[in-house]
């Protein structure tokens, strides 16, 4: 029996800069993954994951990651994507200092 599909959002490391990006309805990356897409079925997720990795200029190593949805936008439901979304642990910088 197949696994229940849980939401999802594309995310992926901005090829310049290499930050966490999250893809957007309107075909657009943001760091804040507030803005991001959530999808909520396994067809949709795929589509826009193929739309997602075909930009290739701006972005590497799209993936559709699991989340849930939040009250300030999806959130989180493994501890790897949070890690990713508040940036390295070596140091105080970047996205930590700006919370």
């Amino acid at each position: 029996m197949p696994r229940p599909f849980t939401p999802k959002v594309v995310t992926a490391n901005a090829l310049l800069e290499g930050d966490v990006v999250y893809f957007t309805a309107a075909d657009t990356w943001t760091r804040q993954l507030a803005e991001a897409e959530l999808l909520h079925d396994a067809e949709t997720a795929e589509a826009r994951l193929a739309v997602a990795a075909q930009q290739q200029d701006q972005i590497v190593g799209a993936y559709l990651t699991d989340m849930k949805d939040g009250d300030a936008g999806p959130e989180p439901t493994h501890f790897r994507e949070e890690f990713r979304r508040t940036g390295p642990s070596n140091y105080f910088h970047g996205k930590q200092a700006e919370a």
